[in-house]
C-alpha cells in the first residue's frame, strides 16, 4: 500500500467506524512527522560564534542528514557564516525549499553496505577539520545510518574488507550495539575520532536517535562522543558471531592498536550532545493520536530488541489476549512498540532464490503466523526512515485474512519465513507499506489495532 495520502474514516470518534488500515497508516505518519528535523532543531541550536574570531562548520552523517542540514540552514541567522558537508543515503536528500540558500553541501552514499562515495565523503569531512581553532564552532548532525555512510577504515583495512565485514554483521543476528562496537574500532572517524579531529574547536552534536536506549555513543557509531567499549569487546564480537577477518585485524584488536578515545579524554572538553528526536517521542505522538480517536493506547517499549519473528510472537500473544477480553490491555486499543529487532539470515539450499525484505517485514510474517487469522486484529510494522532493509518498502501490514489471502495465491508464510522473504510474501497481497524516504529515522515502528 503506497502512502501517497492518508485517509482516516471516522465518525464521532466511535471505534466501530474505524477503517483499520487507514488508521494504522495515519499513526505511522504521525510518528514520522514527530521526528522530522525542522520540527525539533530550533531549541537546540547554539549561538553563532563571533564572526570576527571564529566560524561555524557543519559536519554530519545519517539517513536524516539532508533534512537536518536543511533545518539548520533555514534556522541559522542569515548574516552568520555557515558552511560544511553532510552525507546521507542515496535518494534521501529532501527537495530544497524555495528560497533556501545552500550553505551546507549534502552528498549521498550507500547504506547499509558502505561504498566509495561514503569513503570519499568521510575523507573530505576529516579534511574540513584541519585548521580549526578554539574560537570555531562545529555543529555535528548525526542520525541513524551514519555508521555505513561515514566510512573510513582503520589503517590496514581496505574498503572491500570493510564491506565484507559489514555484510557478515548484517546477516549474523548481532544487535546494533554489537555491530557498532566493532565498526567503531575498525574506523578512523567513528567512536569519538571525529571529535578528536575537531579539537580545539567547540563541538555541539545534534542527534536523532535510532537505537534502543538513545545512547549517543551507539547512534551512527558515535563519531563525536566518548567510547567506553574496547578493542577487547570488538574482538569478542568477532568471535561470538564468527565474523571472518584476516589475522592482522584480530591481532590489531588484540593489541589495542585501534583503541578509541575514552570518557574523560580532554578532546571532549566543552562538547555537548542534544537529542532532538527519539523513538519514545514518536510512539507517544502516535498514542495521543489514537486516544484522540477514542481508542485506548499502550506503549510496550521503545527499546525492544531480539529476533523479529520471536518479538512478533510476543506481540501476537498480547493482541490475542486483548481480542478475547483478557490480559492488561482493554479493547478497542492500539499496542505500540519501537526499538531495533534483528534478522538472522538462514542458509539456503543451492539454487533457492534469495529472500527479500527487512526486519519490519519479517516481524509481520511472524505476527501473521502467530495470530493465525485472529479476528479483530490488524497490524503495521515499518521503519521510520521509509526503507525496510534494502528494498523500496518501509514495511508491511497484517489483517485478519492475511493467511487466507496468501493461501489463495499458493503462498505459505512458513516457507517465506524460512528464506527471510517478507517482500515476496506481502507484495502479491498488496500489503507492502511504501512511503519513499521520510528524511528522518527513529527506527522501528510497530502498531497493533485490536477491535
Amino acid at each position: 500500500m503506497r502512502l501517497s495520502s492518508i485517509d482516516i474514516h471516522l465518525t464521532c470518534n466511535m471505534p466501530d467506524t474505524i477503517d483499520p488500515l487507514a488508521l494504522l497508516r495515519h499513526l505511522y505518519e504521525v510518528a514520522v512527522q514527530r521526528a522530522l528535523p525542522l520540527h525539533n532543531t530550533a531549541a537546540h541550536l547554539p549561538a553563532p560564534p563571533d564572526p570576527a574570531k571564529g566560524r561555524t562548520l557543519v559536519l554530519g552523517a545519517g539517513k536524516a542528514g539532508g533534512a537536518m542540514a536543511q533545518a539548520v540552514e533555514a534556522l541559522w541567522p542569515q548574516d552568520a557564516p555557515l558552511s560544511g558537508l553532510v552525507v546521507t543515503r542515496y535518494g534521501h536528500t529532501p527537495p530544497r525549499p524555495a528560497g533556501l540558500t545552500e550553505r551546507i553541501e549534502v552528498v549521498e552514499a550507500a547504506h547499509p553496505v558502505p561504498d566509495a562515495a561514503g569513503l570519499n565523503a568521510a575523507e573530505r569531512i576529516l579534511e574540513l577539520t584541519q585548521g580549526l581553532t578554539a574560537d570555531d564552532l562545529v555543529l555535528c548532525l548525526i542520525s541513524g545510518g551514519g555508521s555505513a555512510l561515514l566510512t573510513l577504515p582503520a589503517d590496514g583495512i581496505s574498503l572491500n574488507l570493510k564491506q565484507d565485514i559489514n555484510r557478515q554483521l548484517l546477516a549474523s543476528g548481532a544487535n546494533i550495539a554489537e555491530m557498532n562496537c566493532l565498526r567503531k574500532h575498525l574506523s578512523r572517524i567513528k567512536g569519538g575520532r571525529l571529535a578528536a579531529a575537531c579539537s580545539p574547536a567547540r563541538v555541539v552534536t545534534l542527534t536523532i536517535s535510532d537505537v534502543p536506549g538513545d545512547d549517543p555513543s551507539i547512534i551512527a557509531s558515535g563519531p563525536t562522543v566518548p567510547d567506553a567499549s574496547t578493542c577487547a569487546d570488538a574482538l569478542a564480537i568477532l568471535q561470538r558471531y564468527a565474523i571472518a577477518v584476516p589475522p592482522e585485524v584480530s591481532q590489531a584488536l588484540r593489541s589495542g592498536t585501534w583503541e578509541t578515545p575514552k570518557p574523560g579524554s580532554p578532546v571532549f572538553a566543552g562538547h555537548s550532545v542534544n537529542m532532538i528526536a527519539t523513538p519514545q517521542q514518536s510512539l507517544q505522538a502516535a498514542a495521543e493520536a489514537a486516544r484522540a480517536q477514542g481508542l485506548n493506547a499502550y506503549i510496550l517499549s521503545d527499546e525492544i530488541e531480539g529476533e523479529s519473528r520471536e518479538v512478533a510472537k510476543v506481540h501476537a500473544a498480547l493482541a490475542r489476549a486483548a481480542a478475547k477480553g483478557l490480559g492488561p490491555f482493554q479493547k478497542p486499543c492500539v499496542i505500540l512498540s519501537g526499538g531495533e529487532t534483528t534478522v538472522t539470515i538462514k542458509p539456503q539450499p543451492a539454487g533457492t532464490p534469495r529472500g527479500r525484505g527487512g526486519r519490519a517485514g519479517e516481524f509481520c510474517m511472524g505476527l501473521a503466523e502467530a495470530l493465525q487469522g485472529q479476528p479483530g486484529v490488524w497490524a503495521l510494522a515499518a521503519d521510520t526512515d521509509g526503507i525496510d532493509g534494502i528494498e523500496d518498502n518501509a514495511g508491511a501490514q497484517v489483517t485478519p485474512d492475511t493467511l487466507e489471502r496468501a493461501a489463495a495465491l499458493g503462498h505459505k508464510v512458513a516457507d517465506h519465513l524460512q528464506r527471510n522473504d517478507a517482500y515476496g510474501f506481502f507484495e502479491p497481497l498488496g500489503d507492502l507499506v511504501i512511503t519513499g524516504p521520510t528524511h528522518t529515522n527513529v527506527n522501528d515502528f510497530r502498531v497493533l489495532l485490536v477491535l
